[in-house]
């Protein structure tokens, strides 16, 4: 897979991930699962120089 279609799969993610955490209870604990995987990508977009002032719903 090329770099570039891995960037867009995981901002997919990520959008669709905040989504789901907007719409869950904070003290669940699926929000404390989907939690995890937020930081795990928005470390790797990170990686890759995404800015996120414009994507990040949560920020946390």
């Amino acid at each position: 897979m090329a770099e570039k279609e891995m960037i867009q799969r995981d901002i997919e993610e990520f959008s669709r991930l905040q989504t789901y955490m907007l719409a869950t209870e904070k003290n669940s604990d699926g929000y404390k699962l989907m939690k995890d995987r937020y930081t795990e990508l928005k470390v790797i977009l990170m990686a890759f120089g995404i800015n996120f002032s414009e994507i990040d719903k949560i920020k946390e």
